[in-house]
């Protein structure tokens, strides 16, 4: 079956760095774009990053552009979140998606905090 699951999170002082992963299995992650979302107390889930199939065709939130950077490894079958600059305002639980289906991780918590 699909599984996907995300680690990395942690609490970290502003202007810190984290890296977030999700480990996948159960279908063919080289065809099929992912997603990272987050989600905040009490906010709606948002879209973070996307990264295409097969190329390196990348989309980023605005909040986060220039601080965040999606990337896959095909072999490993994980897509990653590199954080970096992190804000108090990035405190969430963050979750994978694959693209165009309803497949979701059960998410990483990430706090920032002083």
């Amino acid at each position: 079956q699909v599984q996907l699951v995300e680690s990395g999170g942690g609490v970290v002082e502003p202007g810190g760095s984290l890296r977030l992963s999700c480990v996948t299995s159960g279908f063919t992650f080289s065809n099929v774009g992912m997603f990272w979302y987050r989600q905040a107390p009490g906010e709606e889930r948002e879209m973070v990053a996307r990264i295409d199939s097969s190329s390196p065709n990348t989309w980023y939130a605005d909040s986060v552009k220039g601080r965040f950077t999606i990337s896959r490894d095909n072999a490993q079958n994980t897509v990653f979140l590199q954080m970096n600059n992190l804000k108090p305002e990035d405190t969430a639980v963050y979750y994978c998606k694959i693209r165009n289906t309803n497949y979701w991780g059960l998410g990483t918590r990430v706090t920032v905090s002083a």
